[in-house]
């Protein structure tokens, strides 16, 4: 059986080889990385939020949409999105719909 001392050495053996094939994982995926980006002429402003997932492409974050509905009431309004406020909820929504 091995002493306390040789189980630690072998250890910190392998904790260098742990972080050196980490190393080496790392600088391979970074060089893979930048040879797609040159391939298909990508920066990096091309990979930031949004933009690459195209899930705000062409559009603003936060842009305001125009109201869809009025409570003749109160003179409330609401776009049509999100959840309905109570003065439509349950109700035909043709009554309040904003026209002209």
């Amino acid at each position: 059986m091995a002493t306390l001392q040789e189980l630690i050495a072998q250890k910190e053996a392998l904790d260098r080889q742990i972080t050196e094939a980490q190393r080496q994982a790392k600088a391979d995926g970074i060089a893979k990385v930048r040879a797609l980006m040159t391939e298909h002429g990508l920066t990096a402003a091309d990979l930031s939020e949004g933009r690459a997932s195209g899930k705000l492409a062409g559009r603003d974050k936060g842009q305001k949409v125009a109201p869809k509905y009025r409570d003749p009431e109160t003179g409330k309004t609401w776009t049509g999105r999100g959840v309905a406020p109570n003065w439509i909820a349950g109700k035909d929504r043709e009554a309040f719909l904003i026209t002209a």
